[in-house]
């Protein structure tokens, strides 16, 4: 292999290592807002933005539960084989158009949050000071089910993700198909949870077995992710140089699945809250969603991700061979964080550390959520009484005053005649 091909190859090597990184640290930052608040933490005050829904403090996320990681694998393997089945008995053409309706409705909704969540960080707060806030809410029965906020910037950046998923649609851009793989990852980071360590553990060492079986097992896994057209990985050109020179050659495309990126990536952002909650628990001052804290957890562990992509990119390399990234990955991230914990002398909060709810605490909850809805629906009802009251009592008092006028225009109209009467008879008496 010449210069030119293994600078272009390396090119590859970089930028599939910067697009797994990125969504990685953004994901893992905007899931701090998931965190439950601890009760000795100040409630924050409403944010000032308008692309905020100050009645959201805590977003809602799914999390694994330490059964769900074990069962994880097996699930994983019977899509991943019924996909492969599907591709050899079905005709392709059909099942890309149902993957691609499928992926352009989840695509669209994926790029709006992830451009919205760009533009509440890119935009500064002056800039939105002019933007008007609408709601609508969802009731049933007098009480509250739903409700969204939007403004002119929500729905801008939603046609703008309906254009973009047109394009891909038609297009199939390897560009486009990045972004919203990009999109994905990083909206998945902010909805999924592991719930704990154990959880995270469980879930990536049986992924490790996983990984190594249907890559170096069978061809179902490299199949698939050849044949599947749907943005469940990243692309960038194997000689990037002569593909970006206009070379027709120049065809190749080196790849790296989602799945790849989310599930390490899970991991990353759970060292992160446990940061979060490490360093609340030694100084439980100031906003517990700032991100202004030590983070010794999840620096190991993003500098480990690395490292074992780079380690997993590498040996590809050598031995020209797809490789189960998984393989590098669990265990650089698990190590990480163990080693961590034990140079700090921290193992036993790390194991007993955990973001699942109780059963007691999410009944308690869900008390207060609704005693909260039926207070604000009583005070609504009883606000829209009283207004209804006083227009009422506003038009019945003009309408008396109404009534009062005429009664004494009828008396002055009636003053002239008497008087005139009156004088009729005193001229009479005269004469």
């Amino acid at each position: 292999m010449s210069t030119p091909d293994q600078l272009g190859l390396y090119i590859a090597y970089g930028a599939l290592t910067t697009m797994a990184l990125v969504p990685i640290y953004a994901g893992s930052f905007a899931s701090l807002k998931t965190m439950k608040r601890p009760d000795n933490a100040p409630k924050p005050k409403p944010s000032l933005s308008p692309l905020d829904d100050s009645d959201e403090e805590e977003q809602t996320t799914e999390t694994l539960t330490t059964n769900d990681a074990l069962l994880f694998p097996l699930i994983a393997s019977c899509a991943l084989f019924s996909l492969y089945l599907m591709y050899r008995y079905v005709d392709e053409r059909y099942l890309n158009y149902a993957i691609a309706v499928y992926f352009s409705i989840v695509g669209c909704l994926a790029l709006t949050k992830t451009s919205l969540l760009a533009f509440k960080n890119i935009v500064p707060l002056s800039c939105l000071k002019g933007v008007e806030k609408y709601k609508v809410s969802l009731s049933k029965s007098g009480k509250r089910v739903s409700h969204v906020s939007f403004t002119m910037i929500h729905i801008a950046l939603a046609v703008v993700s309906v254009g973009f998923t047109a394009y891909y649609t038609v297009t199939k851009h390897w560009i486009a198909s990045n972004v919203f793989g990009l999109s994905f990852s990083i909206n998945a980071l902010q909805l999924l949870s592991l719930g704990s360590f154990a959880t995270g553990m469980s879930l990536l060492a049986g992924l490790f077995f996983y990984d190594i079986f249907w890559v170096f097992g069978t061809e179902v896994m490299v199949s698939v992710a050849r044949n599947f057209d749907a943005p469940i990985k990243v692309l960038w050109p194997r000689d990037a140089i002569a593909y970006f020179s206009g070379d027709a050659a120049a065809t190749g495309f080196s790849m790296l699945g989602l799945g790849d990126i989310v599930i390490p990536g899970a991991y990353v952002a759970l060292c992160l809250h446990f940061d979060r909650h490490m360093s609340w628990k030694r100084n439980p001052v100031g906003n517990f969603r700032s991100t202004d804290f030590p983070k010794p957890y999840f620096t190991a562990c993003y500098v480990a991700y690395f490292i074992g992509l780079a380690t997993t990119m590498a040996v590809m390399h050598v031995f020209h061979a797809a490789q189960p990234a998984l393989l590098y990955l669990s265990p650089a991230c698990i190590l990480s964080s163990l080693l961590t914990a034990a140079v700090r002398g921290e193992l036993k909060e790390l194991f007993s550390f955990s973001t699942e709810e109780k059963e007691e605490e999410r009944d308690k909850k869900q008390v207060v959520e609704t005693i909260e809805i039926e207070t604000e629906h009583t005070v609504e009802t009883h606000e829209l009484k009283t207004t209804e009251y006083f227009e009422e009592h506003i038009e019945l008092s003009g309408d008396e005053d109404l009534v009062g006028l005429e009664e004494d225009a009828e008396d002055e109209d009636e003053k002239p005649k008497s008087s005139e009467k009156k004088n009729k008879k005193k001229g009479g008496k005269k004469k």
